[in-house]
């Protein structure tokens, strides 16, 4: 009996050991899930860190500087080359860096479409080498389109480096040539496009190339829609204004400018549009009719080089109009915002001297009605003691 009693006594020993072990072995595996739970939490958190986009960080003193009207330069005129995707910008940018290069125009040639996989032309300055559309895309989680406006709102903040690298060589340069991105919307309607055209245009005579397909424009629909958009362009970014047909060596660009000359030849053309766009773009002519009239026009063919040269005089042409039209409307705008803001301080002034006078000078109220807390009135005094009678 003995015996058996002191072998159960070393059974049960035996399971609570086993169990104890167990238990604490239990205890060691949440242990270390916890641990390895927030081992995994704070590698996430730093990939995360690591993988979120830094903040662009823009100069705002250098950027405030370049929205005051500089000096009115004759040189070097800036050019903006807008277009459709498709019209031929990056061929006619091509036959223009041969032209400077065959007659030795000294010209800066600026590149601002990220997206672009290879340059058929050289440039003095690109967009790529600043700011990477793809990784952009990763980091901001965006599309093509997205990735593009992302990529140019971002140089948009470092312009005023390239407006620096632009004045330092501005006695010995005659032109600067910029491309766009293909997307034309993302230049015309963004932000940064604004910025960038609003600074070329306060230091240099700035023109606008607005490239045209002309093929596709034989249509008068097409050909209405176009002239829709360059009209909106113009009156979008304020600037001298060149309609460029490109692509001349397929079809001659007559049928195009008789169209803006001579309504009754469209009327008659867009006769044959049976649909309500025929209607629509009948009308339209008429509405255009000042913007014909005022528009200057020039023929090229980006791949023969044909009209190049009458191109060039096209644009000295509109940087005189820069100088005689634009460039008075710019000074008229800044001094009418100076006075504004003048007008502005001085009711400020007024307003807080007002309240100093009906407080003592005690406690100044910028907004609202009644005394502050040090305010006393003009019923009270303090003794020499300071207690109120």
């Amino acid at each position: 009996g003995g015996k058996s009693e002191a072998g159960d006594a070393a059974s049960d020993a035996s399971k609570e050991a086993v169990s104890q072990k167990f238990a604490d072995m239990e205890i060691d595996d949440d242990e270390s899930a916890k641990a390895g739970a927030a081992d995994a939490t704070q590698k996430a958190q730093g990939a995360a860190k690591k993988q979120r986009a830094p903040e662009p960080r823009m100069n705002v003193e250098k950027q405030a500087l370049r929205y005051q009207l500089g000096p009115a330069r004759r040189s070097p005129i800036a050019c903006l080359v807008l277009g459709m995707a498709g019209s031929g910008k990056t061929t006619l940018m091509q036959r223009i860096g041969v032209h400077i290069h065959e007659k030795q125009i000294p010209s800066y040639v600026i590149n601002l479409d990220p997206a672009v996989t290879k340059l058929s032309y050289g440039c003095n300055i690109d967009i790529r080498d600043t700011v990477n559309y793809k990784e952009v895309m990763k980091q901001y989680k965006l599309g093509p389109n997205g990735g593009i406006m992302t990529s140019l709102n971002l140089f948009a903040t470092k312009f005023d480096q390239v407006m620096d690298l632009m004045e330092k060589k501005a006695d010995s340069l005659e032109h600067v040539f910029i491309d766009t991105p293909g997307q034309i919307e993302i230049f015309t309607w963004s932000a940064s496009g604004t910025i960038i055209s609003d600074m070329l245009a306060y230091s240099f005579p700035t023109v606008v190339l607005y490239v045209v397909d002309t093929p596709r424009t034989a249509s008068p629909v097409t050909f209405m829609s176009n002239m829709l958009y360059a009209c909106s362009i113009m009156y979008k970014l304020k600037l001298p204004f060149l309609l460029v047909f490109n692509k001349t060596d397929i079809v001659e660009a007559s049928f195009a400018t008789k169209w803006m000359t001579d309504y009754e030849a469209f009327q008659a053309a867009v006769a044959e549009e049976k649909a309500y766009a025929g209607t629509l773009s009948a009308s339209m002519g008429l509405v255009l009719e000042e913007f014909y009239q005022n528009i200057v026009t020039a023929s090229v063919s980006a791949v023969t080089g044909e009209g190049i040269e009458n191109l060039f005089v096209k644009i000295r042409e509109a940087a005189e109009e820069y100088h005689t039209t634009y460039r008075p409307m710019m000074e008229a705008k800044v001094k009418s915002k100076a006075e504004r803001e003048a007008k502005q301080a001085a009711k400020r002034v007024e307003k807080m001297r007002k309240q100093m006078a009906a407080t003592g000078g005690l406690d100044v109220r910028v907004e609202g009605k009644g005394k502050g807390k040090g305010a006393s009135s003009s019923s009270d005094s303090d003794d020499e003691d300071g207690v109120k009678k």
